[in-house]
């Protein structure tokens, strides 16, 4: 879905430059009305798997960090490891966490292997967000993506840690400024076609579609990650200097270029990048790194600091260190 597209809908003075200027977007990648995140999901296995990093038969554990999921219950997980063909006695578990999930993710991946649980895990993040959108509310559809990212985490024999150390924060008073209210047990979904409002903005939305406050995540994001930040950098015993990569999830351009400019990370040490996918949610960091790493701005032995941030409020950061 392109920029132009998007200005051709909406109409006025909503021009494909003023969309970019306003996102850092020019396209994004729209699941289509059958596909899932689940879907996408198995897809990025799949290629992951055709690499050769491993096998089917290799993985021990699938974590699937997911807000959009195939149903209630089962957990899209138990389906992907059948599709996948992966082995009956492999642990497989959902988690639903937003922005932050990949670094959620990173760290029960670690634990899992650390603690002698697996020896192979399979964290896959999935998301489309797509479909909680109203098609007339500018405020969301300029931004995500849908997408799915795939990250095998195993054993190495190493002098020393090459994830971690972690730092988590949570703050659930935030929950309302990014959420679809409408179809879980709090609010369930009915037969009844749920009134659409607009706002002062002039975007449309119905209860059962996202909503978000975006002053309210920009103001929250500002004052938790450089915070985060600091956090981890003060565990790791390490110097902002230390680091020679940073990965922020990638919200929005303008975002993240105050982000950078709070935090004091030069141009050159800081990925921003979301042109041709848009916000992916939980993907970005992984999209990002691999990006990075085909660009050759990831190299051997590099400190890579990734960094989680939005829906729940929740925030995540971690260090790890390229091979």
């Amino acid at each position: 879905m392109t920029n132009d597209q998007l200005a051709s809908e909406f109409g006025g003075d909503w021009t494909a430059q003023k969309i970019f200027e306003k996102t850092g977007v020019r396209s994004r990648r729209i699941a289509a009305p059958d596909e899932t995140a689940s879907d996408l999901g198995v897809a990025a296995a799949q290629k992951l798997f055709e690499s050769g990093a491993c096998a089917p038969a290799d993985v021990d554990y699938l974590l699937f960090c997911t807000q959009s999921p195939d149903y209630f219950l089962p957990a899209s997980a138990c389906t992907m490891q059948s599709r996948l063909g992966l082995r009956t006695d492999a642990g497989a578990i959902d988690f639903n966490q937003g922005c932050s999930g990949w670094v959620y993710g990173l760290s029960l991946a670690k634990s899992l292997v650390e603690a002698g649980t697996a020896d192979k895990v399979l964290l896959v993040t999935g998301e489309t967000y797509s479909k909680y959108i109203n098609a007339r509310d500018r405020s969301v559809r300029t931004i995500f993506g849908d997408a799915a990212a795939a990250t095998l985490v195993t054993a190495v024999e190493a002098d020393h840690d090459l994830i971690g150390p972690f730092i988590f924060g949570t703050d659930g008073r935030g929950a309302c400024n990014l959420i679809v209210p409408t179809g879980g047990a709090r609010r369930p979904a009915t037969t009844e076609v749920l009134p659409e409002t607009t706002d002062t903005s002039g975007n449309w939305r119905s209860d059962a579609n996202l909503f978000m406050n975006g002053p309210e995540i920009f103001n929250f994001t500002l004052q938790s990650v450089p915070r985060a930040v600091a956090q981890l950098l003060a565990k790791s015993g390490k110097a902002a200097g230390d680091v020679d990569f940073y990965i922020f999830h990638q919200a929005n351009r303008f975002m993240l270029e105050r982000l950078r400019a709070k935090v004091g990370v030069p141009a050159e040490k800081f990925w921003n990048d979301i042109e041709a996918i848009g916000n992916t949610v939980s993907s970005t960091i992984p999209i990002a790194w691999q990006q990075a790493r085909e660009q050759g701005r990831l190299q051997s032995g590099a400190q890579v600091m990734a960094v989680g941030f939005g829906v729940g409020y929740s925030w995540s950061a971690a260090m790890a260190q390229v091979l």
